[in-house]
């Protein structure tokens, strides 16, 4: 099934209320400049986006889905927040470089970005991001592992970033508590 169809058929059902941000950003928002311009990849219904918006910063949002850029513009329009979203395959048109003080992903996983994600922050710049990871403790998330990281792979994908935090719990420990199934990261080009 094409990607586009796949996620608009995702999306078309859902509320833009339900969007949600990643913890690695709503738990993290000290760490925010209180002006710039950030880029939601991936950006789904806008969670994170939104919340962008929301803390005065100038917002893109790329998603694949035109339903899900079609809901978030209006969102944005009526809430009159400083976001622009684009239907954009970004494994195929990266964003440009140095275009951006803020970086976010959530829950989209393509190895051959990482290079232009980094190349997209200014200096000083903030990647934000969170994902899944195979050492999981139930099976939220994609079922294909390639879609997953594997143990520390966030950290070494990203090892040119300051590493500022950085989260994996997998199945250490008590699993019925804690930060589980996922990873986050957060890391500032110098």
């Amino acid at each position: 099934m094409d990607a586009r169809v796949k996620w608009d058929a995702r999306y078309r059902d859902l509320n833009i209320d339900e969007a949600r941000p990643a913890r690695v950003l709503s738990e993290n928002t000290h760490l925010l400049p209180t002006k710039g311009c950030a880029l939601d990849v991936a950006c789904g219904l806008g969670g994170n986006a939104i919340l962008l918006a929301r803390l005065g910063l100038e917002v893109t949002a790329y998603d694949i889905s035109a339903v899900a850029v079609n809901k978030l513009n209006a969102y944005a329009r009526e809430q009159a927040l400083p976001l622009r979203a684009q239907c954009r395959d970004v494994g195929k048109k990266p964003p440009a470089p140095e275009g951006f003080d803020i970086v976010a992903v959530s829950y989209f996983l393509e190895r051959r970005l990482t290079g232009a994600l980094i190349g997209a922050l200014r200096p000083w710049g903030l990647l934000f991001y969170q994902t899944f990871i195979r050492d999981s403790v139930d099976d939220t998330g994609p079922r294909d592992p390639v879609f997953r990281l594997e143990e520390n792979e966030l950290l070494m994908l990203f090892a040119p970033l300051r590493i500022l935090l950085y989260r994996e719990e997998g199945r250490v420990g008590d699993i019925s508590r804690g930060f589980r199934n996922e990873a986050m990261l957060v890391g500032q080009r110098r």
